[in-house]
């Protein structure tokens, strides 16, 4: 589990492998993560783009920036969370993510929450 808090916007995320949708034969690993940002501070903030970067075994680095998340830009009262589940396919059969959230507060003020590294891991390579 990765936890990161900037500006009292906490992201949390959690990772798992899944098995029915990889092809380790054909180097495909599929990997879902859920992320919950939760606003632990006074002041509302809204989710406006994301950038990922995304590390293979081979050290291979993929950028990824877009708009909000899975489609939405989320915005947060205090005290509220927001959580989703996205997907990131690897080459390799581990990885590392990491990356950042731009967020607004209602008086124009952009800050970049940080997304704390986290790893992307088949349960094959503990065994």
């Amino acid at each position: 589990m990765s936890i990161a808090i900037t500006n009292g916007i906490r992201i949390t995320v959690a990772t798992r492998y899944l098995e029915h949708e990889s092809e380790p034969q054909q180097n495909k690993y599929l990997f879902a993560y859920e992320i919950t940002i939760s606003n632990e501070g006074d002041t509302q903030a809204q989710l406006l783009s994301r950038h990922w970067i995304i590390q293979d075994a081979l050290n291979t680095v993929e950028e990824v920036e877009g708009e909000g998340v899975v489609g939405k830009t989320p915005t947060l009262d205090p005290g509220h969370s927001f959580t989703y589940t996205s997907y990131c396919p690897l080459r390799t059969e581990w990885g590392i993510m990491k990356g950042t959230y731009n967020m607004i507060r209602p008086n124009g003020e952009e800050f970049d929450a940080v997304i704390a590294p986290f790893a992307l891991m088949s349960p094959h390579l503990l065994n």
